[in-house]
């Protein structure tokens, strides 16, 4: 078999079976990891292997009145973290991480470490959140404290730096801001360790709001960072800002938010609402 067997396999493929491009893709690496590291025979040339492309989709956006229904609709923790996401461009895990010393009251930022792709990034902190997530961060504080005095308060650490300072991880500058109400053990370190806030404890309350708003829009907590990147748009913000902001590598990642924006028509008006 060589490179023209292979892309027939894989046009036969998608021909018979109707898989998705992804699957496509994915059987592709697999026959090239098949031949290349167990097989140990080279395919020739693959450049001319026609690769499946992904269908583009348009993300689902919110308009800023069921944003608003939405976060009505949310209280206490899931509200804050709600509110953090529509309001910084945060992911749900980004907010979830978040720890004490991300965030920067004084310059009204919050650095996002370790995000996806593995980069950090600074995003702004909303002004309206301010006094909010300063009583979170009292209510934590309290929370590790009492920890402490067990002989607990000792969290999880990035990239082993349990090893290389085994101490931080009870300093308050590396507690979670969202804290998880139980403990779980480490099995690593053996030690008993508060984990931050479950994802699925926000996906769950997003899903009540969403429901309970009446909004029939197949949204997620992903749809609140959409539309802080469409709103922003909307506010006339650059792309390019945007992008830092969302911290996207590739301006066409960005880009998507154009076609949200320019949703029916490209602004041209409906000859149906044309004035007679």
């Amino acid at each position: 078999m060589d490179a023209t067997h292979v892309s027939s396999f894989l046009s036969g493929l998608a021909t018979r079976h109707q898989v998705a491009s992804s699957t496509q893709n994915q059987a592709f690496s697999a026959l090239l990891f098949l031949f290349r590291e167990v097989l140990k025979r080279e395919l020739g040339s693959v450049e001319q292997v026609t690769r499946a492309k992904l269908p583009v989709r348009v993300p689902v956006v919110l308009a800023r009145s069921e944003v608003v229904a939405i976060l009505g609709r949310l209280r206490g923790t899931p509200w804050l973290m709600a509110s953090l996401m529509y309001g910084s461009g945060l992911r749900l895990l980004e907010c979830c991480r978040l720890r004490v010393k991300d965030i920067d009251f004084g310059r009204g930022e919050i650095t996002v470490r370790d995000g996806k792709g593995a980069k950090d990034r600074v995003t702004m902190l909303p002004a309206r959140l301010t006094d909010s997530l300063t009583r979170q961060i009292e209510r934590t504080r309290k929370v590790h404290q009492q920890d402490l005095a067990e002989g607990l308060g000792s969290v999880d650490l990035p990239h082993a730096f349990d090893r290389k300072n085994p101490a931080a991880a009870r300093l308050w500058s590396w507690q979670w801001v969202f804290p998880a109400q139980r403990f779980h053990v480490d099995e690593t370190v053996g030690e008993r360790r508060r984990h931050h806030l479950h994802e699925s404890v926000m996906q769950r309350a997003f899903t009540e709001a969403l429901r309970a708003s009446g909004i029939a829009k197949k949204a997620s907590c992903h749809t609140l960072r959409h539309s802080f990147a469409t709103h922003l748009l909307e506010d006339g913000y650059d792309v390019r800002t945007i992008q830092e902001l969302l911290g996207h590598s590739d301006l066409n990642t960005t880009m998507i938010y154009t076609h949200v924006l320019n949703r029916g028509g490209r602004g041209v008006r409906s000859p149906l609402d044309a004035p007679s």
